[in-house]
């Protein structure tokens, strides 16, 4: 990784115009890293396009008081890419996760750079900064921000890393948190990222409608396996009713995981095109192994798949019992 760094601060150095991107839906994670990428550019007298296939969820807004990030219209957008020297795909390895900007981002003549943290990387890309040991794309990205210039994290930038890192990580709690992410974090506070504000916005703004979401979605818990497994499940009907959209199901994961004695949680959302599925596991359970079984991946202890043209109840019988050998 170290080397990759080190092969693209170059590339960065030396030309102008940049396109960052991240994936469908993106999280704290992927936008954190886009803006502080973005705002280092700038900072360098560069010109950095941030084009996303989705919107930016409200509860990031707050990252972006420049207004830099724009979801990707192919009659406006479409020549930036294509004149682009640079694009950097961050947060994901796989290139149909950009949706709509994927054939744009292919066929572009730029060089092309992929940052990210989870296995098993699409041959795409020229260079790729990647270590899946890492906690966030977030960690990285400061790691390259540093060889860019020690000197240069703005407090916009640590708040942006801050949070890339704080979401990725669960607030700090999941297995791969060590003494040195910790180090991490307390330069961007000593750089200006308030800690305080950053959970307040990410995680105590939430509507009306996603809370009653999240309340449905508990009511129907179910465990199996004498309680080692837990699911539920949000329905097409449920979001409707409450007026929210699968970006606001993010972290509900961490409810089933919180019932005592489990060792395997699982959330579906049930969409128009199929089901989408978040894993998550305890210890030594390689959820992402079970995510494959289904076309999907992830870490080892969270993954994520998508079954398309699939129906609810059939995604959920087919998923549960694959999961029994895990449990075991």
């Amino acid at each position: 990784m170290n080397q990759e760094i080190e092969a693209v601060v170059p590339l960065l150095r030396n030309s102008h115009k940049f396109v960052l991107t991240t994936h469908v839906n993106p999280d704290g994670d992927g936008l954190g890293s886009q803006i502080a990428l973005a705002e280092r550019l700038t900072d360098m007298g560069k010109h950095a396009d941030i084009l996303n296939h989705s919107p930016t969820p409200g509860m990031y807004l707050f990252l972006d008081p420049n207004h830099r990030i724009r979801q990707f219209d192919p009659n406006r957008d479409a020549p930036a890419i294509a004149n682009a020297d640079v694009i950097v795909v961050m947060d994901t390895n796989q290139p149909d996760r950009l949706r709509s900007m994927q054939n744009h981002i292919l066929n572009s003549k730029a060089a092309k750079v992929c940052i990210d943290h989870h296995l098993d990387p699409d041959p795409f890309a020229l260079h790729y900064i990647i270590a899946d040991d890492a906690t966030s794309t977030g960690e990285l990205t400061y790691k390259l921000l540093l060889q860019l210039d020690r000197s240069r994290i703005t407090p916009l930038i640590a708040q942006a890393l801050y949070c890339a890192i704080m979401t990725d990580t669960g607030s700090f709690r999941y297995p791969r948190v060590d003494p040195e992410i910790h180090r991490i974090v307390a330069h961007l506070i000593e750089c200006g990222a308030d800690p305080v504000y950053i959970y307040h916005e990410v995680y105590e703004q939430w509507t009306e409608g996603r809370i009653r979401l999240l309340g449905e979605a508990l009511d129907h818990l179910k465990t199996e396996y004498r309680g080692k497994l837990a699911h539920i499940t949000v329905t097409r009907e449920a979001l409707k009713r409450t007026g929210t959209t699968e970006v606001d199901t993010d972290n509900f994961t961490v409810y089933p995981m919180s019932v005592s004695g489990v060792v395997i949680g699982i959330l579906f959302v049930e969409l128009t095109d199929g089901v989408k599925i978040s894993f998550r596991s305890r210890g030594d359970i390689p959820i992402n192994e079970l995510a494959r079984e289904f076309g999907g991946g992830g870490h080892k202890n969270a993954a994520g798949a998508r079954l398309y043209n699939s129906y609810l109840e059939d995604a959920e019988a087919r998923i549960i019992k694959a999961a029994e050998k895990y449990v075991r």
